[in-house]
């Protein structure tokens, strides 16, 4: 069974797209067949994996005009992990799509024909709670937050939670919380580890025990059009996520099986 997760934050700078993009490689790397699927019209999830942002491939004709999502579909340097490029032209598609019929299932149509090609699917939604997101989460089966351990990323989090619980009620009922990972931790800094027990305890297991740290190298393998495996696999950044990806096929396939 296909696994489709939405990973979503509505406050920007939390490391969801760092996380979309080196969790997919890293899952790839354990040999399962991912597509990333960038919604966002900032595209830095296309070009973190080296495919260039004004590429005639993007999901606007996907969502827009109903092309096939398997025609934009294109390889990165791993081989079990592909992508749906996005491009600045999304930026138009929720004015378009504003009173297109069935605007919010755009994106789980596109999926059906496709997805049973991939052990997972990974969305990788805008930091916002637009048309796009709403879409990332009504063709999802569960979401994935990402959240800094930060005071404001607690008040994000009560938000996207309300978001999660409206989309849950009119548009996809069985929509599930995947889990919470923790993102850009300093242990040195007292309020990270107060954030950090807080969620703990309110979410109990749905938080990972895999914490992905504050790291340089995580930074700069972007701009190489990198995942952190291939441009530094033994850095600390590379090998939580690593660690990531493995405790998330661990729970997915504990729960599928």
């Amino acid at each position: 069974m296909t696994k489709i997760v939405s990973l979503a934050n509505q406050k920007g700078g939390v490391g969801k797209t760092t996380t979309a993009i080196n969790l997919g490689a890293s899952i790839a790397a354990c040999e399962r067949r991912v597509l990333l699927v960038d919604l966002d019209p900032q595209a830095n999830a296309t070009s973190g994996l080296g495919v260039g942002k004004n590429e005639p491939k993007s999901m606007y004709p996907v969502l827009v005009d109903g092309m096939s999502l398997r025609d934009i579909v294109v390889p990165t340097e791993l081989a079990t992990l592909f992508l749906a490029p996005s491009s600045v032209d999304l930026v138009g598609a929720e004015i378009e799509l504003g009173d297109a019929e069935n605007r919010q299932f755009r994106l789980r149509g596109a999926l059906e024909g496709i997805a049973a090609d991939y052990d997972y699917v990974l969305i990788d939604s805008p930091p916002s709670l637009g048309l796009l997101t709403i879409n990332g989460l009504t063709a999802a089966d569960s979401v994935l937050v990402p959240m800094q351990c930060e005071y404001f990323a607690l008040e994000g989090l009560s938000q996207l939670l309300t978001t999660i619980e409206r989309v849950r009620d009119a548009l996809n009922p069985t929509l599930e919380i995947e889990g919470i990972v923790l993102t850009m931790y300093d242990d040195r800094i007292n309020l990270a580890r107060q954030v950090a027990e807080e969620v703990r305890g309110h979410f109990g297991e749905k938080v990972y025990d895999t914490v992905v740290p504050r790291n340089v190298r995580l930074g700069e393998a972007p701009s190489f059009g990198k995942p952190i495996i291939l441009y530094d696999i033994r850095s600390r950044g590379s090998e939580a996520y690593v660690a990531l990806a493995r405790e998330f096929i661990q729970r997915a396939e504990r729960v599928i099986a």
